[in-house]
C-alpha cells in the first residue's frame, strides 16, 4: 500500500549539532486501485446491454399465384404510390387513371387524402362496416424511410385494411405520362 520511509541517516551529525527536519519521501502503490479498475470495468462490460437496434416487425405473405383472391368494392380503395423526392402518387379505385400528387406535409398532405377518402365513403352511406382499403406501393426511387412514414400514417388516421404490394408497370407508365395509363391495370 502507502509506505513511508522514517530512517534516519546513521553517523555522524553534520552542521555542528543542529537537528535538521528529516526528510521523508512518501511512495504510494497503485497496485490496488489498478485491480479495482478493472473489477469495475468487469462488472460493467458484463451487467450492461449494447443497445439493440429497433426494428418493425413486418411479415409478408408468400406469393401463390393459385390462390382464390377476394374481390374488394372499388369505390373503398385508395392506391398509394410512393415515388422519389418524398412525393407520394395516388389515384381511387383500381384504375390508375387521373394521379395526383401529394407529399408527407402536415398541410394537404397525404392524411388529408386518407381523410377525405373516409369522409367520401361514409357521404354515399354505404354501410358502416365497409371502411377504406390503402394499397401502398413504392417505386424504385422511393427511400425506405418513406415506407415507415406511410406505415405510420395508416396507424394516425386509423386505417385497418392496407396491403404492401408491388407497383405495376401501368402505374410506372401512368406516373411517366402525367397521371394517366393507356390500359386498366390487371385485377
Amino acid at each position: 500500500m502507502a509506505e513511508m520511509n522514517t530512517s534516519e541517516s546513521g553517523g555522524k551529525k553534520k552542521h555542528g549539532g543542529k537537528k535538521r527536519s528529516k526528510k521523508m519521501s512518501t511512495k504510494v502503490d497503485l497496485t490496488p486501485m489498478v485491480d479495482l479498475a478493472f473489477l469495475l470495468i468487469t462488472f460493467f462490460m458484463l451487467t450492461t446491454t449494447l443497445n439493440k437496434p429497433n426494428a418493425m416487425g413486418l411479415v409478408m405473405p408468400k406469393k401463390v399465384e393459385d390462390e382464390v383472391k377476394e374481390k374488394v368494392k372499388e369505390y373503398l380503395v385508395l392506391n398509394l404510390i410512393l415515388d422519389k423526392d418524398n412525393q407520394i402518387q395516388y389515384y381511387e379505385g383500381m384504375t390508375a387513371i387521373g394521379l395526383k400528387t401529394t407529399t408527407f406535409s402536415k398541410e394537404k398532405g397525404v392524411r388529408d387524402v386518407i381523410y377525405a377518402k373516409m369522409n367520401k365513403i361514409r357521404k354515399e352511406k354505404h354501410p358502416a362496416e365497409e371502411k377504406i382499403i390503402v394499397l401502398i406501393k413504392n417505386t424504385d426511387e422511393a427511400k425506405y424511410n418513406n415506407l415507415v412514414d406511410i406505415l405510420d400514417e395508416m396507424s394516425v388516421t386509423g386505417v385497418k385494411t392496407y396491403a404492401i404490394q408491388d407497383v405495376q408497370k401501368v402505374e410506372l407508365q401512368a406516373i411517366k405520362n402525367g397521371g394517366s395509363a393507356d390500359i386498366v391495370p390487371e385485377k
